[in-house]
């Protein structure tokens, strides 16, 4: 019985793709038509679910207006490199605004002001999205999740200066192998991920 019904069915669809191949032309237009129709309004529906899922990645993450080009929470994302000053990093989002990319950098933790290390961090990715965009990044933003701040850190003159020192020195410290831990927050040597490789964690 089962071996029948699958002839049937087979039948069947032989027989439907024959009467299409056979058919009048109106009726292989009005089937073509149906067709891209329903291409047509699966893609609208896929472009609505982008634009749904990136205004909720906007507002659960507390990111300003602009158009998201890279994000690297939810898929990890390519590492950007700069061949002038041999650093890489990722970074979490980068909106497109007025023409400008601008690096977006998520951190937790109770923090009422940005903090220094947050802030190089930040200026790094501004100068890692010169150097692969081709392009002038005025300022990045850091948002603090846990206390819903937002900071807009300007990559001036003076800031491109200081990272550039900060890597000259970091250049120094790995060749003369002076590398010290520079603070003495437990939480944070629990949760750095050079943990396993450093001889000066904190116990």
């Amino acid at each position: 019985i089962k071996n029948i019904k699958s002839n049937r069915l087979s039948l069947t669809n032989f027989c439907l793709i024959d009467y299409i191949l056979r058919g009048d032309i109106l009726t292989q237009a009005l089937i073509i038509g149906l067709i891209m129709i329903l291409i047509s309004a699966i893609l609208i529906l896929l472009s609505i679910l982008i634009k749904i899922k990136a205004k909720k990645l906007k507002i659960d993450n507390k990111i300003q207006q602009g158009k998201i080009i890279y994000s690297d929470l939810n898929i990890p994302e390519k590492s950007y490199f700069s061949k002038r000053y041999r650093i890489t990093g990722k970074p979490d989002y980068i909106i497109k605004k007025n023409g400008q990319y601008i690096p977006v950098e998520l951190k937790s933790g109770n923090h009422l002001n940005a903090k220094k290390n947050h802030i190089y961090q930040l200026l790094a990715y501004c100068q890692l999205i010169e150097d692969n965009y081709n392009c002038y990044t005025p300022y990045g933003v850091l948002v603090y999740i846990d206390t819903s701040k937002q900071f807009k850190i300007n990559f001036d003159p003076k800031r491109r200066f200081q990272l550039e020192s900060i890597i000259k020195e970091m250049r120094k410290s790995i060749k003369c192998n002076i590398i010290k831990r520079n603070h003495n927050e437990i939480q944070r040597c629990i949760k750095c991920s050079m943990r396993q490789y450093c001889n000066q964690k904190i116990s």
